[in-house]
């Protein structure tokens, strides 16, 4: 199997330099099927970079060139096998205008110049016009408050610079992760893929910028530009003005949708209401063409090309090792846990733009961590696989390192029990843990410690006490649909003739 840097060099030659498949072949010394194989992949679909159209030198075209313009750049939004060949746009004029006055030897001329200058590479270049459906990408710094807790995030945005419309999505990283996240999510907001994106050298992208303009690609990234079928353009290093359409647009996007700073409780729910608030900014009037960003943002939708049908997994995963203790660490500076059967070995973990799943044998989730971001030591511990082993286990609690791990309430309220005890309060802790958090179940055991609570049905109890909703609460949330029982009230008076001894209240 090739990698998917001879892939995409292969599709690059084929589709944008024009070579023959007999070609590609001997130039990358595979065989032909196995440049059909890649070139006829169902998850992709060929890159279609636009360039400017060679000086006309077909004058009796010239009162149908637009015509053909307009068909041949309509198929850079379809399969490679359902575009104009030169025969179908000579049979088309000839259907349109019985008295065509050309060969098909020029129609095929200008088709075979006119397709090289659409699917042909070209040296990056800030285009002097800008083509509907093309967009320009880059991410803003932006602080906001999750759960009342301050944090430095980054935003992505998408600017389609025909009709100035933009898209934003707030991410607490700038990894290939929320990269592609960002991406997809907003691609599938205004249904389908721009043809062309413009993007800065930055390091999620780019893994080297080499002489005369090139540039080798991060693997992950042509994985994803192949699998949603558009073409990656690059400003020169140091060049972001460029793209200076999205640049203006980040500052325009943190002025008015970012301030005053944020406040929300689910950045996936504050994300929906970043997109409802772009597109209601759509509804201005363009800084120059007589309309508004709404309509000719449509034009830019009928460019783009189809969404692809197989999803595209934006997870990375990473072979880590553990210590004694079953943590590993991201970064250098993040450490999460696994369960103690994974302690000193070596784990996948799958990591996403806001979660990192450590993985068994079988990939199925040992831990779900919250993703940690910022330069400084933290650390995402999840105490509930460590429990349950330990509950099965209670004799090699003080040796197992994982002793020293519990905070001091818990090894206080352990060190009254019996084995036996120790188990019981294990189990009951796992399953508090699981329905509640171990922040809320080790709160619920301090509690316990200073009452005196020693059986584990009043822990369980002390804890509903502590941490659930009232029982009058519930019986005010009822189902509607439920008959309500007539209410009855008791008076101190019959109390007193209860506790007479007459056994019957007063008529």
């Amino acid at each position: 199997m090739l990698t998917m840097t001879q892939a995409h060099d292969i599709r690059k030659a084929y589709f944008e330099e024009g070579m023959t498949l007999s070609a590609v072949a001997a130039k990358h010394h595979v065989d032909r099927k196995t440049v059909r194989k890649y070139l006829d992949r169902e998850d992709f679909n060929a890159p279609p970079p636009p360039a400017a159209p060679k000086a006309l030198r077909w004058p009796k075209l010239e009162p149908y060139r637009k015509e053909i313009d307009e068909w041949l750049e309509g198929d850079r939004s379809a399969r490679r096998k359902q575009r104009h060949t030169a025969k179908r746009v000579y049979e088309r004029l000839r259907e349109l205008h019985p008295d065509f006055p050309c060969s098909y030897r020029t129609v095929a001329s200008y088709v075979t110049v006119k397709k090289k200058g659409l699917y042909s590479s070209a040296r990056a270049a800030l285009p002097l016009e800008h083509r509907a459906g093309e967009a320009q990408v880059d991410f803003g710094n932006a602080d906001f408050y999750e759960n009342g807790t301050l944090c430095s995030g980054k935003y992505l945005n998408v600017s389609f610079p025909y009709s100035n419309a933009g898209y934003l999505q707030l991410f607490k990283g700038e990894n290939r992760e929320c990269l592609f996240e960002g991406l997809k999510a907003i691609f599938e907001r205004v249904g389908g893929v721009p043809p062309r994106l413009w993007f800065d050298n930055m390091s999620t992208v780019v893994a080297h910028v080499l002489k005369e303009g090139k540039r080798e690609l991060c693997d992950a990234f042509l994985r994803f530009k192949e699998h949603h079928g558009f073409e990656a353009a690059f400003c020169n290093p140091n060049a972001g003005h460029e793209k200076g359409n999205v640049e203006n647009k980040v500052g325009y996007h943190r002025r008015n949708l970012l301030v005053p700073l944020p406040r929300f409780e689910s950045l996936a729910q504050f994300n929906e209401e970043l997109f409802r608030l772009s597109e209601g900014d759509h509804r201005r009037e363009h800084y120059r063409k007589n309309s508004t960003i709404a309509a000719l943002h449509q034009e830019d939708k009928a460019r783009l090309r189809p969404l692809p049908q197989v999803e595209f997994d934006c997870s990375s995963y990473e072979t880590v090792k553990t210590d004694a203790w079953g943590k590993f660490r991201l970064s250098g500076t993040h450490t999460y846990s696994t369960s103690p059967r994974h302690a000193g070995a070596r784990v996948l973990v799958r990591l996403s733009a806001h979660q990192v799943i450590p993985l068994d044998e079988n990939h199925r989730p040992v831990a779900v961590h919250q993703r940690l971001y910022g330069a400084w030591n933290q650390e995402a511990m999840d105490w509930l696989p460590y429990l349950t082993q330990l509950s099965r286990h209670p004799n090699a609690l003080k040796y197992s390192g994982i002793w020293t791990m519990l905070p001091e309430e818990l090894r206080t309220y352990l060190d009254g029990k019996d084995k036996s005890g120790q188990k019981d309060v294990l189990k009951t802790l796992a399953f508090l843990s699981e329905r509640d958090g171990f922040v809320r179940a080790v709160k619920s055991v301090a509690e316990a410690v200073h009452r005196g609570v020693e059986d584990m049905d009043s822990l369980v109890a002390l804890h509903n006490h502590l941490h659930s909703v009232h029982p009058k609460d519930r019986m005010e949330t009822r189902d509607p649909g439920l008959p309500r029982l007539p209410e009855v009230r008791f008076t101190p008076d019959i109390y007193d003739s209860l506790l007479s001894g007459s056994g019957r209240p007063p008529c």
